[in-house]
């Protein structure tokens, strides 16, 4: 009999797998088969479990519960937000048209973006530093009267820089424009509070933090405008229409519980799992470099270039040997482009090429981090070996 390959899964950013907590509330919470609009028990009974799940979604970024819009997930939010700041541009009497992101966006982010400018609008896109920080002083010049929107991500999901989202809202907001980030990657990892950080809205997702798929929400500040994407019946105040996906709102509203109680425990417990790996694969593989910034990070992403070994050759050969990571976004798998977010940091097609990111969560090990030491060195050097890539 062949022995049995051991499997480690450390693909966390792509997504989280159910946890056992969130699981047997799904379960127990499936009986509740009501329409949460209805008016009669059953109805009831399923809508009052719904604004439970958003008061524990709110408390996870320090929000109150009327200002949270439950969604399909991250891009249905981040689509809502622009397609709102579109509206309000074509019939904006202060000549306010002008967007501004950075160059690591995420691409449903990139793409809504991009698909103003095609409108006509005006877009602009900031460039960042070798580490994934944006450039505040190419920031501060672009902010004018004219700018609408500022769309910053909190935490990136490929390399894991977090920015001074505090800092870029406020100038974002002295500037008279809306401010909007992405912190699907941030909530539940590192701590996320709306009032503190001072933004108009806020992404975020279930998955990413140990709940369901097909569920997200978008955080809208009291007074901020907020038009639908999808047009219907009367949920959500109007804001979202289509009906509520119960199960689905339970599960994130457990998961969010859980993020939030669990929070300080995460940052230390995996951040050092992380740093286990860091030292290991620089001990044990020459001529490496890791990606992304090592102080302004998220604790569970490590991303990492093997010159001379090619990311595709890499990622498969792990996954013969079990070891389940990622070259880069899970939503640009497919593409045989280099990282968009790699390339903004100014690496060279060919090196981003050959980065893997490693990003951990609840249920790795010690013993799972010392399996990728031992098991990824020959797995480069018998690459590098074959190649014909420059080290």
């Amino acid at each position: 009999m062949s022995e049995k390959i051991r499997k480690v899964y450390i693909d966390y950013n792509a997504t989280t797998p159910l946890s056992t907590e969130v699981r047997a509330s799904m379960i127990e919470d499936m009986d509740i088969y009501g329409n949460a609009s209805s008016m009669h028990a059953s109805g009831r009974l399923a809508r009052n479990r719904v604004e439970k799940a958003r008061n524990a979604v709110a408390a996870l970024i320090g929000a109150s519960s009327d200002s949270i819009i439950f969604t399909s997930g991250g891009s249905e939010s981040n689509n809502t937000v622009f397609i709102t700041m579109r509206r309000l541009a074509e019939n904006n009497s202060e000549g306010r048209n002008e967007f501004v992101i950075t160059a690591i966006e995420h691409p449903c982010v990139m793409n809504s973006a991009l698909d103003i400018e095609k409108s006509g609008l005006k877009l602009k896109i900031l460039p960042v530093d070798e580490y994934g920080k944006l450039n505040m002083e190419e920031y501060n010049k672009v902010l004018n009267k004219k700018t609408l929107l500022v769309s910053v991500m909190a935490a990136n999901n490929e390399i894991g820089v977090v920015q001074d989202i505090k800092k870029i809202a406020c100038l974002a907001k002295e500037a008279g424009a809306f401010f909007h980030t992405d912190a699907v990657q941030a909530t539940g990892k590192i701590p996320v509070n709306v009032e503190d950080w001072g933004v108009d809205y806020l992404t975020l997702s279930a998955h990413k933090i140990y709940g369901p798929k097909g569920v997200g929400a978008l955080y809208v500040r009291k007074d901020a405008p907020i038009f639908p994407l999808i047009h219907g019946g009367h949920q959500e105040d109007g804001h979202r229409a289509g009906t509520y996906n119960n199960i689905g709102i339970l599960g994130f509203g457990k998961a969010a519980e859980l993020a939030a109680s669990a929070i300080d425990k995460y940052r230390e417990t995996i951040s050092s799992l992380r740093n286990r790996l860091r030292v290991g694969l620089l001990e044990k593989i020459p001529n490496i470099k890791v990606n992304g910034h090592q102080k302004d990070t998220l604790p569970n992403t490590l991303n990492i270039s093997f010159p001379g070994a090619e990311g595709e050759s890499i990622l498969l050969s792990m996954d013969m040997q079990g070891i389940e990571a990622s070259t880069g976004s899970a939503c640009a798998s497919g593409s045989l482009e280099p990282s968009h977010v790699l390339m903004a940091t100014g690496l060279s097609p060919e090196l981003a090429h050959s980065s893997i990111r490693f990003s951990l969560g609840w249920g790795i090990t010690e013993s799972d981090i010392d399996y990728i030491i031992e098991t990824l060195p020959p797995i480069i050097a018998r690459l590098r070996a074959m190649s014909t890539l420059s080290m």
